[in-house]
Order: structure tokens, then sequence, then C-alpha cells
């Protein structure tokens, strides 16, 4: 990463966050305050740097609005009637509700998703499932991506060769949100399981 973003400067930002939209595993927050330590040496600046990742942040996340889009109805009922889906209880109409509640609140887990760790690229697939208007999607996409770009772009280049500093506290941070979504995941399936009557307490 530090080779591709030392060679291609705003390109190698844009395309690395882009990929990383894709494939969660690869840290933005690497990138994003390597970026801002580079515009202390190099002719790059915090501005530039803050717009290329945030396109590059869209590019990935139209992507995935777009693999949204593509579970149609068809096959969201033809998923919910396979066997890992009917061995775990859950029937077409939890699906259509999961949808509902997307239509009604995705705007705010859009803007508010895109400042969260791991949910940052996966909040786009559901997006184009309940099919948010593009429109719509992108202004949320836009402004929740730059307001972390900007935080993390800033941080790195305020640090400066000490930008690695900022890594230590992401990652208590990724730590706490992967600890409550899991929390979060447990209490949904033990109220599920209740629900539907599949755990014996």
């Amino acid at each position: 990463m530090v080779y591709i973003m030392n060679t291609y400067g705003y390109l190698g930002v844009c395309f690395l966050i882009a990929v990383e939209n894709l494939f969660p595993p690869i840290p933005s927050e690497v990138i994003l305050t390597f970026g801002g330590f580079m515009t202390t040496y190099t002719r790059l600046t915090v501005p530039g740097v803050v717009i290329f990742s945030t396109l590059g942040s869209t590019i990935g996340a139209l992507i995935l609005y777009r693999v949204g889009m593509a579970l149609t109805p068809e096959k969201l009922e033809k998923l919910s009637n396979g066997k890992l889906f009917r061995l775990l209880g859950f029937q077409k109409e939890d699906i259509k509700e999961t949808v509902g509640w997307f239509e009604k609140h995705g705007k705010k887990a859009i803007l508010f998703g895109r400042c969260v760790p791991i949910i940052r690229s996966l909040v786009s697939v559901p997006a184009g499932m309940a099919e948010i208007h593009l429109p719509l999607f992108l202004v949320y996409t836009v402004v929740g991506s730059t307001l972390w770009n900007v935080i993390l772009v800033s941080l790195g280049a305020a640090l400066g060769a000490s930008w690695e500093t900022v890594l230590v506290y992401l990652e208590r941070y990724s730590t706490v949100i992967r600890v409550l979504l899991i929390a979060g995941a447990v209490v949904w399936l033990i109220r599920y399981g209740k629900k539907k009557k599949i755990l014996p307490f």
C-alpha cells in the first residue's frame, strides 16, 4: 500500500480506498493516516488526499450498491428457500422486514455507517437491495465518507512521522465496534430463536 501511494500519489490513494471498500480487511485507517503523513513531505495536500479518497470510497460504494440491486426479490426469495436459511429458521418475510427497515432508516445508516469500521463497506449492499434512490445514496455516501476521510487524513498530517500513533486508538475503536456487533448479533439471535421457538429457553 505504501509503495502504491508513494508511486501513484492521489490516484494510488483513490485506487486503494476503492479496493478497501470492496475488501474490508484492507484497513482504510492505514491508507488515510499515511496519506495525511505524505502531505508533510510530498506535493500531496490534505484537501487533495481527502477529495481522491472520497472519490475512491464512492466508487467502491457504487459497486456494492449495484451488487445489492442485483439481489432482486425473486433471487432473495430463492435464497430464503435455501437449505441454510431453512435450517436457521429464516423465512422470506424476515428478509422483507429487513429490507423494509432499511427503506425506512437506510439514510441514517448510510451516513453514520460510513464512519464505522467494517460496517462502512457493507452498508452499501442493503442500500442497493432496498433500492434507495441513487442521488440520495450518493449524497449520504459522500458526506459520511468525507467526514471520515477529513478526520483521519488531518490526524495523519498533524502527527507527521508519528502517524502510526493514530492506529493504536483506531484499533481500540474497531475492537469496541466488533464487540458491539457480536453482542448485538447474539442478542438478536436469542430473541429470534425465542420468537420462532427454536431455542429450548
